[in-house]
């Protein structure tokens, strides 16, 4: 049984303490993206969510860590029926989006999917993911900028709304 199979089978280590392991791990060259993902990609729930909740935890310190396979991979996740899968996999996106400023453009549309979620840390986390992009300026931006005014219009939560806000704002200093 492998390392990331043990961390899994121990139900002592509780979700967060997993979820750091696995993000230290990749931090630290021990765990490499590619093993983790693979991993990943044959959980379900809970556990793909643990997966890809310690990439996003990793990438947010260490954007460079990502490779095309992982934009994918989340990208790919986006349409998953779980919530924490979709918002983890957005936090990761709006993480490494700036290294993949050309193929982020299968992201966006699975993130536009999300923008109207049931689920406010799904669309929070989409609009992190979102605003991200938009401050990447690249080719379809203001296309993009549009499609973030409306979402920001229709959005009732404040905090999902200030993510969006801060992003306009941004494009215009």
């Amino acid at each position: 049984m492998g390392k990331i199979e043990q961390v899994f089978e121990d139900k002592s280590i509780k979700t967060k303490a997993k979820v750091s392991m696995l993000g230290e791990w990749l931090l630290n060259n021990e765990l490499s993206l590619e093993e983790l993902v693979s991993f990943a990609e044959h959980q379900h729930g809970a556990d793909k969510a643990t997966c890809i909740e310690s990439i996003a935890d990793a990438t947010k310190k260490r954007p460079t860590l990502a490779n095309e396979h992982l934009l994918a991979y989340v990208t790919r996740t986006l349409t998953d029926t779980e919530p924490r899968i979709k918002w983890e996999s957005a936090k990761v996106i709006g993480n490494i989006a700036q290294l993949f400023p050309e193929q982020v453009e299968r992201s966006i549309a699975n993130l536009l999917q999300n923008t109207t979620n049931a689920g406010t840390v799904v669309r929070w986390a989409t609009a992190y993911a979102l605003a991200e992009i938009l401050k990447l300026k690249t080719a379809n931006y203001s296309e993009l900028q549009l499609v973030i005014e409306k979402c920001c219009e229709e959005e009732e939560d404040n905090g999902v709304k200030r993510k969006y806000l801060d992003a306009l704002k941004k494009l215009k200093t």
